[in-house]
């Protein structure tokens, strides 16, 4: 049995941001970061929350890749603050730390990685979720998963809840048009990521499926285009509902093994998410096919890829994989992220280590050994094609 998880309302199109002239209550807490603040997002949300009638605090101490410290700070401010909506406004940092801290200030007895599936929050008693994105990537907009940076650890903390997606989604255009080139690609390769991971993945399912595959065909229609142009509207609005639909997807299939690897290079590293995706991403997908040949097929002929053999049919969508990355300035390596090859020997064992924990192994259509997930990272680091 499944149940579909969504947000109960996204909202989309120019003005979406008009939407938040209508809510009720008393109080609401924006949680978001300095740089989406000297932006003047943050400003002319709170104007239009303010217009209906609601009491207005905001905490902006996010970090890239948000830590387990100020997801507890968070939670204490917003605790003193008391608010009935919390707002999570930015990428999917500043959304990930919205989510975490709502969950402890509606139950301040627990800990951050205390939050799971198997633990019933009983959040909305205090308050709602509200997401509104700047970024079009991670989805975290639309999912039950939170991603957490133990620092101490040097370990992301892959944490979900289905009580955790919220209330209403806010997609605005005009939001994403600031975004560095930087972040479009670093945003635009997690959306591909987690659409085709979801797609692949074991616990796929056809409310899922529909949603990757769009994702998808979006990302390679639109992506390239976004990064190049920062004035083409058009194709940054449909990357920024694309990366929901892949939030969408993957809440309601499951991430796999470019994440996995991706997450552990991130937290050791301290790389951008969608950059260590980026430099495992055709690794992962040569590895997981043998368990997926057929759906890897479905996903190369919606780009629009024909071949007589799926073997062929897999190497082309790996060349395409490749060419959009080297469009877009991602790395295609490990070695391609400047870390040195003593370094990243020093590290191996625990990348294998953090990878072999992330529930993306489990759910890979091929589930790696720690063997495997060795062989992978070196594979990856040395731009190797995998052949086992």
């Amino acid at each position: 049995m499944w149940e579909f998880t969504s947000p109960k309302s996204i909202v989309f199109g120019e003005g979406a941001l008009e939407y938040l002239k209508e809510i009720e209550g008393k109080k609401a807490f924006i949680i978001t970061d300095k740089v989406i603040r000297n932006l003047g997002y943050v400003e002319k949300v709170a104007s239009y929350i303010r217009e209906a009638g609601l009491s207005v605090e905001i905490f902006d101490d996010v970090e890239p890749e948000p830590s387990r410290e100020t997801v507890i700070k968070c939670a204490k401010c917003a605790g003193l603050f008391e608010p009935d909506w919390i707002v999570g406004l930015g990428g999917g940092s500043c959304i990930d730390a919205a989510k975490a801290s709502w969950a402890l200030y509606e139950r301040p007895d627990i800990q951050v990685d205390e939050i799971s599936p198997l633990l019933k929050l009983g959040l909305r008693k205090k308050a709602k979720l509200i997401a509104i994105p700047t970024t079009s990537g991670t989805g975290s907009e639309a999912t039950w998963a939170v991603v957490i940076t133990d620092t101490k650890e040097r370990r992301k903390m892959e944490l979900a809840s289905k009580e955790l997606v919220a209330d209403v989604v806010i997609l605005d255009p005009q939001l994403p048009l600031t975004m560095p080139k930087s972040l479009v690609a670093d945003t635009g390769v997690d959306a591909l990521a987690n659409a085709l991971e979801a797609y692949v993945s074991q616990w796929h399912n056809y409310f899922s499926d529909l949603p990757a595959v769009n994702a998808v065909q979006a990302v390679f229609k639109y992506l390239t285009r976004s990064y190049r142009n920062s004035q083409d509207r058009e194709a940054k609005e449909n990357m920024h509902y694309a990366a929901t639909m892949a939030g969408l997807a993957f809440s309601n299939s499951q991430i796999c093994v470019a994440h996995a690897m991706g997450h552990a290079l991130g937290a050791i590293f301290k790389i951008p998410h969608g950059r260590s995706v980026a430099a495992v991403l055709t690794f992962a997908v040569e590895y997981m096919a043998r368990g997926a040949m057929e759906r890897f097929g479905v996903l190369a002929n919606a780009i629009g890829i024909k071949a007589e053999t799926s073997v062929e049919t897999l190497d082309r969508f790996v060349q395409a994989l490749k060419l959009l990355l080297k469009d877009i300035d991602e790395p295609t390596s490990i070695r391609e992220l400047g870390i040195s090859w003593n370094d990243f020997q020093s590290e191996l064992d625990n990348l294998v280590e953090r990878a072999m924990s992330s529930t993306g192994t489990i759910a890979s259509p091929r589930v790696p050994t720690a063997e495997d997930y060795r062989r992978l990272f070196a594979y990856a680091y040395e731009g190797k094609t995998v052949d086992f």
